[in-house]
């Protein structure tokens, strides 16, 4: 049977086909017409090969997709899934052909492949699993552990947890269950939206899956066949948010050549540290190798290659691909530059060969919370909390993923690779959690994942929604936009009490420090109050990170450039600022001292509303695109997740990538928005239509009714200012 594509109003692909291998056909192709400009520049950046279209800029991830081996182990995995459950290997190969077929006409729609000169290639049946990869591989902030061995290294271990927060360089999510008992139609209703980095196109894509095997409607990802994280089959829904589980591990690695084979064996020189892989030494016999210390006293062979970095407008760039027995080795190298030494990640991907696309079929083919809890038992990675709910009444609350059980320093700290104690000793079972009073939520909050993790997301999100929620005996699918959008900043506090102790101001500080202190808390975007309050704020975070204390953590090491979020003094300290002014003591900082000056700079300055500074500030691969994009409410702490750098800037690049309600009496009711549109073309009409939507807090109906739905024509016209 042939696939059949529709349209909803808001340009959303709806699906129907014969079978699921029919299905996973045309959802590739539909994406690749829609998406293409975007499916090539995930594919590049999972190889590694970004740089050759998208400048020096590229450069940095480049880098570090290739010393991370993405391509490689992505490679594996499939090769695995092929081996170990063929039909989602088919499967996948089938959204594959479906890519390849519309590439070429969604590039000549895509006006960016012909600003850089990129001709549309070839996917391959692993892409998928690449362009998976490429896009998680950071969720676990494994690089918040060189931020730590800097903050022990430099000022010591008791200042470790003034810095412990959701950092710059992290992802989250709100996620509610209402059980049947709360809602006035007496099922369930799920809902929330997933934090991540703003992209144009998103990041999310709505669409609408049927086949005789299984009818599904959720938020995809461009790229990958199926609906993981957030989907409603008509009888089951589940959403995820990110646990916060540590999962990655860092090692220093010491390393030493070999040279070539003589008469009396081959020759030895002591190396420094570095780390490399399983394949052993790479190249001609009798040329130089390398090997890495082991914990058993022994040396081994790792492999280690240069691969070269195509960079457009600019001379290729030479990078040096190291793998110890431990994993690929991501800073420093064999040849160590001086000052950095080789520090190599093990990721469970790269160890087990599985990056748990075994979940995926058996998602779409859920009927109830039973079958949703065994797919997400093949779940591996990134590490999620599962909320999951069916129309029997039936709920699930879990964490899915793959966590390895290991010693306490690997967890928080970069570990010797030489030493006993730190080899991966199996894998946790994953926990599951409670549905209290008829509610459950998840906001990156210590809860079941607790065990798994180190670093979590401040309280202030969950117990706001939880908060909320509690208001009402009873909720509706059409109520759940009031907690999406709420701006309440409980994370002000500390700085409001520093506030109220202030004395000794000039005139105009104090009525901006009597003003502040009788304001809402609420970070709307035409607010001069919250306008007001960040600028204090901002200044407050200046002083703290230039004081001499912290001086030490002025200038980061010379680690890659991909880790500097996580290595940046002013981000730190903005995002630890309310465990910075609640400490006790803080290395004798006079705190009032610092809060007062910063008073006296934001009422000396200009004030207009929040809005007017925090814009969003939404990543795309090619900059050239200019739109003037619009003034948001909220801000990091709030439910309304729209985060700035406090200090450094008020733009916001991360926030709601969706917002979805899923609605389990009628599916029809359930409600989801998306930041920018359905199509990934710039000037098409559905490119940013449902912007107003979402900045208002509104959301766009399902719709799964076939008789109100549109059917595609073969050929579209797209209305482009780039054909004018």
């Amino acid at each position: 049977m042939t696939a059949e594509l529709y349209r909803d109003p808001w340009g959303i692909p709806h699906l129907r086909a014969g079978d699921a291998r029919a299905l996973a056909r045309a959802q590739g192709r539909v994406t690749a017409l829609d998406r293409a400009w975007q499916l090539e520049v995930e594919r590049h950046r999972a190889q590694g090969t970004s740089a050759a279209f998208l400048g020096a800029e590229a450069v940095g991830w480049d880098r570090f997709a290739r010393r991370a081996r993405l391509d490689d182990t992505a490679r594996r995995c499939f090769a695995e899934l092929e081996r170990r459950d063929p039909e989602t290997a088919d499967w996948v190969v089938a959204y594959v052909d479906g890519v390849n077929e519309g590439l070429a006409e969604g590039a000549r729609r895509a006006p960016e492949f012909a600003e850089t000169g990129l001709a549309p290639g070839r996917w391959e049946p692993w892409t998928p699993l690449g362009v998976w990869l490429g896009a998680h591989i950071l969720f676990a902030g494994f690089p918040a552990k060189l931020w730590r061995e800097e903050v022990v290294r430099r000022i010591g271990p008791e200042a470790v947890d003034l810095f412990a927060a959701d950092g710059p360089g992290t992802s989250g999510s709100n996620g509610w269950l209402v059980t049947g008992e709360r809602t006035g139609t007496g099922r369930p209703v799920i809902a929330g939206d997933p934090h991540r980095f703003i992209e144009d196109p998103g990041v999310y894509q709505q669409i609408h899956l049927s086949c005789p095997e299984f009818d599904v409607v959720g938020l995809a990802v461009p790229g990958v066949p199926g609906i993981a994280h957030f989907a409603h089959t008509g009888t089951v829904a589940w959403a995820i948010t990110n646990a916060m589980a540590d999962y990655q591990d860092l090692y220093r690695e010491r390393l030493r050549r070999v040279r070539p084979q003589g008469p009396e064996g081959p020759e030895r020189s002591q190396g420094s540290e570095g780390s490399q892989g399983p394949e052993g030494s790479e190249g001609p016999e009798g040329s130089e190798g390398w090997e890495a210390l082991d914990p058993d006293g022994e040396w081994r062979a790792v492999a280690r290659h240069v691969e070269t970095v195509e960079v457009a407008g600019g001379e290729p760039v030479e990078v040096e691909v190291v793998e110890t027995p431990r994993g690929p080795v991501v800073i420093g190298g064999a040849e160590q530059t001086e000052g950095v030494e080789a520090i190599s990640l093990r990721y469970p991907p790269r160890v087990t060969e599985d990056l748990g696309f075994s979940a995926l079929l058996p998602l779409l083919r859920a009927r109830e919370v039973a079958d949703v809890d065994r797919a997400f038992d093949h779940w591996a990675e990134p590490v999620n909390v599962v909320q999951a709910a069916d129309t029997e009444g039936g709920v699930l609350h879990r964490v899915a993923g793959r966590v390895p059980l290991r010693g306490a320093d690997n967890r928080t700290r970069i570990v010797a690779a030489w030493e006993p104690g730190h080899a991966w000793r199996g894998w946790h079972e994953m926990p599951y959690g409670t549905v209290e009073d008829g509610v459950a939520v998840m906001a990156n909050q210590r809860g079941p994942a607790g065990p798994l993790g180190v670093e979590f997301a401040p309280v202030h999100r969950a117990a706001r929604i939880r908060q909320l929620l509690d208001e009402r005996p009873k909720w509706s699918a059409q109520d759940m936009a009031d907690i999406h959008m709420d701006t309440h900043l409980a994370s002000a506090a500390p700085l409001m009490d520093h506030l109220a102790a202030l004395d000794g101001l000039s005139i105009e500080a104090t009525a901006l420090r009597d003003w502040l202190l009788g304001w809402d808390r609420r970070m709307t975007a035409d607010s001069m109050a919250a306008a007001a309050y960040a600028a204090v704020r901002g200044a407050v975070v200046r002083r703290l990170a230039a004081h001499p204390a912290f001086a030490a953590l002025a200038d980061p090491p010379a680690y890659p450039e991909v880790f500097r979020p996580w290595l940046a003094l002013l981000p730190r300290v903005g995002f630890a600022l309310e465990h910075l002014l609640k400490a006790e003591e803080l290395y004798g900082i006079d705190r009032a001292a610092l809060v007062r000056e910063a008073v006296e700079e934001a009422a000396a300055q200009p004030l207009g509303v929040w809005g007017d500074t925090h814009r969003l500030a939404p990543w795309r691969a090619l900059p050239t695109t200019s739109y003037d994009e619009p003034g948001l409410s909220g801000d990091h702490d709030c439910v309304l997740c729209t985060s700035a750098v406090p200090g450094l800037t008020d733009l916001s690049a991360r926030g709601p990538a969706a917002r979805y309600v899923w609605d389990l009496a009628d599916r029809d009711q359930s409600l989801w928005v998306v930041p920018f549109g359905a199509s990934g073309v710039p000037g098409s009409a559905h490119h940013r239509d449902q912007l107003p939507l979402w900045l208002k807090g509104e959301l766009a109906p399902v719709s799964t009714d076939w008789s109100r739905l549109t059917p595609e024509q073969e050929t579209e016209k797209v209305e482009d200012d780039h054909e004018q």
